[in-house]
């Protein structure tokens, strides 16, 4: 049961509970995207970083959960990662973070506290919503894809010449060079949309 409103009685939050009741949320607030995908521990960066939610649809949302008992510790980190990649983010925070954390984080970023009452509810409180990242880089953003799936998108436009046989965060440069920044993140929610199957973005295949 997913509640809105306030208690009276507020226990103290865990990961878990709040990410099946985020998830629950989510399915309903898009129920009616035609193309949608929630993805757990999205790995970005190469895997480096996952954030605890991604809502693949019109845009990459991401969602992070720091729960009462999470630390703070990794946030920093995690923003700077986040910032490069997802069009918009939204920190989801036990209330015990909520003064803390908006010190770590950019203005445009969302925020929600999450409480869960003594019969077991969970329930959301908007802070601050999300707006559109400013802070976007094309090369992290490209690292979305398996190696083989950019230099796939290369040869479409022309662009592999010289870089078939390269590592891949060469081939990654050049696509990020090749194509404009709103065809690229086009391309790369069409991939995760839809092409893959059975797939983590960290772990490629061989």
């Amino acid at each position: 049961m997913i509640e809105k409103q306030k208690s009276k009685n507020i226990l103290s939050t865990n990961d878990l509970i709040i990410r099946s009741a985020l998830k629950e949320v989510l399915k309903k607030k898009y129920a009616k995207d035609k193309k949608l995908r929630i993805i757990d521990e999205l790995g970005v960066q190469h895997g480096s970083v996952r954030i605890d939610i991604a809502v693949i649809n019109g845009i990459m949302h991401g969602y992070e959960i720091k729960s009462d008992r999470d630390t703070l510790d990794r946030l920093p980190e995690q923003v700077q990662a986040y910032n490069a990649i997802f069009d918009q983010i939204t920190l989801i925070l036990g209330s015990k973070h909520l003064i803390d954390a908006f010190k770590m984080i950019p203005d445009w970023w969302g925020v929600e506290t999450a409480h869960i009452s003594d019969n077991g509810a969970v329930f959301f409180n908007l802070i601050r919503k999300a707006k559109n990242n400013p802070e976007q880089h094309a090369v992290s953003i490209a690292r979305l894809l398996w190696r083989q799936e950019a230099l796939d998108k290369l040869e479409s436009l022309g662009k592999a010449e010289g870089v078939r046989s390269k590592p891949r965060e060469v081939v990654y440069q050049r696509l990020a060079e090749s194509i404009e920044l709103k065809m690229l993140k086009k391309h790369i929610r069409s991939v995760l949309l839809s092409s893959r199957q059975n797939w983590r973005t960290d772990v490629q295949p061989a």
